[in-house]
């Protein structure tokens, strides 16, 4: 019985394949397949040939030059612009209210890429006027056009960057005292602008944490002394921190504090 139901079952599928390939026209390979032949599998190769045009090799060059930067896209995106104090502040503002996972962090990551859009608008409206738009009419060079981008970008990152941090990092590399803005190098303003932001925000986080670490201890001291010490003191204290910020209003002062500590972005530029 076993042999019987192998055979059927071969000849079911051989026959399924017989029918499939007379109304699929396209369907040689199954039949291939149904006489025992070998179906070719196709290969892919990656070599380098002699280019007989130049424009070609730039071309490829230009592509892999785009893809690079699509790449760091994200780290450019964190390391120089005002999206690293938002987040930071967010993420003190959830911890001082004792929220858990509240707002997600999907949602503080979004605010905080949204305001750094609109915190950055400026900049990068003036990085479309001096570079992308004289490279996109042909009338700048693709070298003079990465340069020109660099202007703005450097200049908000002077205004938030302290000279103490940037001093550090000239330091460390051997570089001479600059004499004015454009002497101090990219690779030392980056990390000092980093480093600038990440004080202001933990400065910030520490001014948010004081309204809420008093109601912490004032409702962990009622506690203690009705002899409640077994309730946990984040139990009681969380409605009021809530409605503390609620009633002040605390998004939008938080929103506007953040936004207005980046200075005249639009009017520095």
């Amino acid at each position: 019985m076993p042999r019987l139901k192998t055979a059927a079952l071969a000849a079911l599928a051989a026959c399924l394949l017989s029918c499939l390939t007379a109304v699929w026209p396209g369907s040689e390979a199954l039949a291939q397949m149904a006489d025992g032949a070998m179906v070719p599998i196709p290969t892919v190769s990656l070599s380098l040939e002699q280019a007989d045009d130049s424009d070609r090799v730039a071309t490829v060059i230009n592509v892999m030059f785009l893809l690079t930067v699509l790449a760091l896209a994200p780290s450019i995106l964190v390391m120089v612009t005002s999206f690293a104090r938002i987040v930071v502040i967010f993420g003190f503002l959830r911890q001082a209210m004792g929220t858990q996972q509240t707002p997600p962090n999907q949602i503080i990551v979004s605010l905080a890429l949204f305001m750094t859009f609109f915190i950055m608008t400026p900049v990068w409206r003036d990085i479309e006027n001096r570079s992308f738009k004289p490279f996109m009419a042909n009338e700048i060079t693709q070298r003079e056009a990465f340069e020109r981008s660099l202007i703005p970008i450097r200049e908000f990152m002077f205004m938030q960057t302290r000279e103490k941090d940037l001093a550090l990092f000239m330091r460390i590399a051997g570089d001479a005292k600059p004499l004015n803005k454009a002497e101090v190098p990219t690779l030392s303003l980056i990390p000092a602008f980093i480093i600038s932001e990440l004080k202001t925000a933990f400065t910030i986080g520490f001014l948010l944490y004081m309204p809420f670490l008093v109601i912490d201890m004032v409702v962990a001291s009622v506690l203690l002394s009705m002899g409640m010490m077994m309730l946990p003191p984040v139990m009681i204290s969380l409605p009021f921190k809530l409605m503390l910020f609620v009633l002040v209003d605390g998004w939008n002062l938080l929103a506007g504090s953040v936004v207005k500590s980046f200075g005249d972005v639009a009017g520095a530029l």
